[in-house]
Protein backbone atom coordinates (compact mmCIF):
# COMPACT_ATOMS: atom_id res chain seq x y z
CA UNK A 1 0.00 0.00 0.00
CA UNK A 2 1.50 3.55 -0.91
CA UNK A 3 1.97 6.50 1.16
CA UNK A 4 -1.45 8.24 1.33
CA UNK A 5 -0.64 12.21 0.22
CA UNK A 6 -3.75 13.94 1.12
CA UNK A 7 -5.68 15.74 -1.97
CA UNK A 8 -8.58 15.61 -0.29
CA UNK A 9 -11.37 18.05 -1.86
CA UNK A 10 -8.95 19.07 -4.81
CA UNK A 11 -9.97 19.00 -8.05
CA UNK A 12 -7.32 18.20 -10.49
CA UNK A 13 -6.56 18.03 -14.26
CA UNK A 14 -4.62 15.04 -16.00
CA UNK A 15 -3.79 15.79 -19.61
CA UNK A 16 -3.24 12.24 -21.65
CA UNK A 17 -4.52 10.71 -18.92
CA UNK A 18 -6.31 7.40 -20.28
CA UNK A 19 -3.31 5.46 -20.16
CA UNK A 20 0.40 5.10 -19.17
CA UNK A 21 1.66 7.39 -16.95
CA UNK A 22 -1.01 9.69 -17.17
CA UNK A 23 -3.33 6.91 -15.85
CA UNK A 24 -0.89 6.18 -12.99
CA UNK A 25 -1.42 9.61 -12.01
CA UNK A 26 -5.08 9.71 -11.78
CA UNK A 27 -5.13 6.45 -9.73
CA UNK A 28 -2.90 7.65 -7.57
CA UNK A 29 -4.62 11.60 -7.11
CA UNK A 30 -8.18 9.48 -6.48
CA UNK A 31 -6.50 7.21 -4.06
CA UNK A 32 -5.60 10.61 -2.30
CA UNK A 33 -9.03 11.67 -2.22
CA UNK A 34 -9.09 14.00 -5.03
CA UNK A 35 -11.76 14.11 -7.67
CA UNK A 36 -9.93 14.56 -11.27
CA UNK A 37 -11.12 15.07 -14.74
CA UNK A 38 -9.11 13.39 -17.73
CA UNK A 39 -8.59 15.47 -21.02
CA UNK A 40 -7.15 13.17 -23.41
CA UNK A 41 -7.67 13.11 -27.46
CA UNK A 42 -8.93 10.26 -27.55
CA UNK A 43 -12.27 10.30 -25.79
CA UNK A 44 -13.54 6.77 -25.80
CA UNK A 45 -10.46 5.52 -24.10
CA UNK A 46 -10.64 8.35 -21.99
CA UNK A 47 -14.24 7.14 -20.80
CA UNK A 48 -13.70 3.71 -20.69
CA UNK A 49 -10.53 4.75 -17.73
CA UNK A 50 -13.02 6.62 -16.02
CA UNK A 51 -15.77 3.87 -15.75
CA UNK A 52 -12.63 1.58 -14.79
CA UNK A 53 -12.16 4.11 -11.87
CA UNK A 54 -15.09 4.90 -11.07
CA UNK A 55 -15.08 3.03 -7.77
CA UNK A 56 -11.91 5.11 -6.56
CA UNK A 57 -13.33 8.40 -6.55
CA UNK A 58 -14.57 10.70 -8.81
CA UNK A 59 -13.49 11.11 -12.33
CA UNK A 60 -15.07 12.41 -15.18
CA UNK A 61 -13.27 12.38 -19.11
CA UNK A 62 -13.62 15.10 -21.46
CA UNK A 63 -12.19 15.33 -25.42
CA UNK A 64 -8.94 17.86 -25.60
CA UNK A 65 -6.77 17.93 -27.96
CA UNK A 66 -3.88 20.00 -26.47
CA UNK A 67 -2.06 20.86 -29.27
CA UNK A 68 -5.66 22.92 -30.32
CA UNK A 69 -6.13 25.54 -28.11
CA UNK A 70 -9.81 26.09 -28.57
CA UNK A 71 -9.99 22.50 -27.68
CA UNK A 72 -8.39 23.49 -24.36
CA UNK A 73 -10.77 25.81 -23.96
CA UNK A 74 -13.70 23.83 -24.21
CA UNK A 75 -12.07 21.17 -21.94
CA UNK A 76 -11.67 23.78 -18.91
CA UNK A 77 -15.17 25.13 -19.57
CA UNK A 78 -16.22 22.07 -19.28
CA UNK A 79 -14.68 20.74 -16.24
CA UNK A 80 -15.17 24.15 -14.42
CA UNK A 81 -18.93 23.69 -14.88
CA UNK A 82 -18.47 20.25 -13.66
CA UNK A 83 -16.23 20.94 -10.57
CA UNK A 84 -16.12 24.79 -10.08
CA UNK A 85 -12.76 25.13 -9.88
CA UNK A 86 -9.18 23.40 -11.16
CA UNK A 87 -6.76 23.27 -8.26
CA UNK A 88 -4.21 21.06 -9.85
CA UNK A 89 -2.89 20.66 -13.60
CA UNK A 90 -1.12 17.97 -14.88
CA UNK A 91 0.19 18.41 -17.94
CA UNK A 92 1.53 14.78 -19.00
CA UNK A 93 -0.25 14.81 -22.89
CA UNK A 94 2.89 13.79 -25.44
CA UNK A 95 3.90 11.80 -28.14
CA UNK A 96 7.20 10.42 -28.93
CA UNK A 97 8.01 11.22 -32.77
CA UNK A 98 10.29 9.36 -35.30
CA UNK A 99 13.54 7.74 -34.38
CA UNK A 100 15.84 9.49 -36.54
CA UNK A 101 18.92 12.25 -37.28
CA UNK A 102 18.11 16.13 -36.77
CA UNK A 103 19.38 16.56 -40.61
CA UNK A 104 16.57 13.93 -41.62
CA UNK A 105 13.86 14.58 -39.43
CA UNK A 106 10.44 15.20 -41.21
CA UNK A 107 9.41 18.75 -41.21
CA UNK A 108 5.99 17.90 -40.52
CA UNK A 109 6.49 15.35 -37.40
CA UNK A 110 8.97 18.12 -35.87
CA UNK A 111 5.97 20.32 -35.71
CA UNK A 112 3.46 17.72 -34.67
CA UNK A 113 6.09 16.63 -31.89
CA UNK A 114 6.61 20.55 -31.04
CA UNK A 115 2.59 21.29 -31.10
CA UNK A 116 2.02 18.71 -28.58
CA UNK A 117 5.05 18.32 -26.11
CA UNK A 118 5.51 21.46 -25.64
CA UNK A 119 2.48 23.98 -26.74
CA UNK A 120 -0.01 21.72 -25.14
CA UNK A 121 1.17 22.38 -21.83
CA UNK A 122 1.57 26.23 -22.68
CA UNK A 123 -1.99 26.17 -23.76
CA UNK A 124 -3.17 24.44 -20.74
CA UNK A 125 -1.47 26.63 -18.45
CA UNK A 126 -2.83 30.08 -20.13
CA UNK A 127 -5.82 28.50 -20.15
CA UNK A 128 -6.35 27.07 -16.39
CA UNK A 129 -3.81 29.57 -14.63
CA UNK A 130 -6.17 32.81 -14.49
CA UNK A 131 -8.68 30.85 -12.41
CA UNK A 132 -5.73 29.23 -9.94
CA UNK A 133 -4.71 33.21 -9.67
CA UNK A 134 -8.49 34.08 -8.97
CA UNK A 135 -8.10 31.54 -6.46
CA UNK A 136 -4.90 32.40 -4.99
CA UNK A 137 -3.85 28.66 -4.88
CA UNK A 138 -2.75 26.06 -7.57
CA UNK A 139 -0.24 22.92 -8.77
CA UNK A 140 1.33 22.29 -11.99
CA UNK A 141 2.93 19.67 -12.78
CA UNK A 142 4.58 19.30 -16.22
CA UNK A 143 5.93 15.73 -17.18
CA UNK A 144 8.91 16.75 -18.63
CA UNK A 145 11.92 14.06 -19.39
CA UNK A 146 15.70 13.33 -18.73
CA UNK A 147 16.13 14.01 -22.69
CA UNK A 148 15.01 17.57 -22.07
CA UNK A 149 18.32 18.09 -19.63
CA UNK A 150 20.68 15.80 -21.63
CA UNK A 151 19.24 15.43 -25.09
CA UNK A 152 18.91 12.14 -26.72
CA UNK A 153 20.49 11.30 -29.62
CA UNK A 154 18.08 10.70 -33.07
CA UNK A 155 15.23 12.12 -30.67
CA UNK A 156 15.86 15.89 -31.37
CA UNK A 157 12.30 17.32 -31.91
CA UNK A 158 11.29 15.09 -28.63
CA UNK A 159 14.22 16.22 -26.81
CA UNK A 160 13.60 20.21 -27.47
CA UNK A 161 10.53 20.35 -26.42
CA UNK A 162 10.94 18.39 -23.51
CA UNK A 163 13.88 21.01 -22.66
CA UNK A 164 11.42 23.77 -23.28
CA UNK A 165 8.51 22.28 -21.18
CA UNK A 166 11.37 22.69 -18.23
CA UNK A 167 12.27 26.00 -19.20
CA UNK A 168 8.67 27.13 -19.12
CA UNK A 169 8.09 25.65 -16.09
CA UNK A 170 10.89 27.60 -14.78
CA UNK A 171 9.32 30.83 -16.59
CA UNK A 172 6.12 30.53 -15.02
CA UNK A 173 6.89 29.64 -11.40
CA UNK A 174 8.55 32.74 -11.45
CA UNK A 175 5.80 34.48 -12.38
CA UNK A 176 3.53 32.84 -9.89
CA UNK A 177 5.92 32.62 -6.86
CA UNK A 178 3.39 35.90 -5.04
CA UNK A 179 0.30 33.62 -5.12
CA UNK A 180 0.34 30.08 -3.61
CA UNK A 181 0.80 27.62 -6.79
CA UNK A 182 3.56 25.87 -7.30
CA UNK A 183 4.75 25.20 -10.85
CA UNK A 184 6.99 22.63 -11.00
CA UNK A 185 8.27 19.62 -13.24
CA UNK A 186 9.50 15.94 -13.64
CA UNK A 187 12.17 14.62 -15.11
CA UNK A 188 11.82 10.55 -15.70
CA UNK A 189 13.85 8.25 -17.46
CA UNK A 190 12.24 5.62 -19.99
CA UNK A 191 9.05 4.12 -18.74
CA UNK A 192 7.55 1.27 -19.95
CA UNK A 193 4.55 2.68 -22.02
CA UNK A 194 2.95 2.96 -25.22
CA UNK A 195 5.07 6.43 -25.71
CA UNK A 196 8.11 4.17 -25.97
CA UNK A 197 6.67 1.67 -28.32
CA UNK A 198 7.03 4.95 -30.75
CA UNK A 199 10.59 4.13 -30.54
CA UNK A 200 13.07 1.98 -32.34
CA UNK A 201 13.96 -0.92 -30.30
CA UNK A 202 17.70 -0.20 -30.65
CA UNK A 203 17.03 3.58 -29.25
CA UNK A 204 15.46 2.08 -26.26
CA UNK A 205 17.96 -0.13 -25.43
CA UNK A 206 20.52 2.09 -25.83
CA UNK A 207 18.49 4.59 -23.60
CA UNK A 208 18.03 1.78 -21.14
CA UNK A 209 21.61 0.96 -20.76
CA UNK A 210 22.40 4.45 -19.40
CA UNK A 211 20.45 4.29 -16.26
CA UNK A 212 22.40 2.94 -13.50
CA UNK A 213 19.38 1.22 -11.21
CA UNK A 214 19.67 -1.18 -14.84
CA UNK A 215 15.63 -0.92 -15.46
CA UNK A 216 12.51 1.13 -16.45
CA UNK A 217 11.28 3.77 -14.06
CA UNK A 218 7.79 2.47 -12.95
CA UNK A 219 4.45 4.55 -13.82
CA UNK A 220 3.52 4.26 -10.08
CA UNK A 221 6.98 5.66 -9.19
CA UNK A 222 6.20 8.84 -11.31
CA UNK A 223 2.69 9.10 -9.69
CA UNK A 224 3.94 9.41 -6.28
CA UNK A 225 6.49 11.72 -7.15
CA UNK A 226 3.07 13.84 -9.32
CA UNK A 227 1.32 13.19 -5.93
CA UNK A 228 4.23 15.23 -3.59
CA UNK A 229 4.18 17.98 -6.35
CA UNK A 230 0.66 18.12 -6.60
CA UNK A 231 -0.17 18.49 -2.88
CA UNK A 232 -0.34 21.28 -0.74
CA UNK A 233 3.03 20.19 1.34
CA UNK A 234 4.90 21.20 -2.07
CA UNK A 235 4.26 24.77 -0.61
CA UNK A 236 7.59 26.61 -1.02
CA UNK A 237 9.15 24.50 -4.02
CA UNK A 238 8.53 26.02 -7.43
CA UNK A 239 10.31 26.22 -11.08
CA UNK A 240 11.90 22.98 -9.67
CA UNK A 241 12.91 19.76 -11.71
CA UNK A 242 12.35 16.73 -9.99
CA UNK A 243 14.73 14.14 -11.49
CA UNK A 244 13.64 10.63 -11.35
CA UNK A 245 16.13 8.87 -13.66
CA UNK A 246 17.48 6.05 -11.83
CA UNK A 247 20.63 7.75 -11.41
CA UNK A 248 21.26 8.21 -14.95
CA UNK A 249 20.95 12.55 -14.66
CA UNK A 250 24.16 14.40 -13.93
CA UNK A 251 22.47 17.56 -12.99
Amino acid sequence: MPNRIDLSGRFAVVTGGAQGIGRAITERFLDSGAAVTIWDRDQPLAEKTARELKGRGRVTAFRCDVADYASVEQARDATLAAFGRIDILVNNAGIGGPTQTTWEYPLDAWRQVMAVNLDGPFHCCRAVVPQMIANNYGRVVNIASIAGKEGNPRAPAYSAAKAGLIALTKSLGKELASYDIAVNCITPSAANTELLKQFKDDFVQAMLAKVPRGRFVLVEEIAAMAAFCASADCSFTTGGVFDISGGRATY
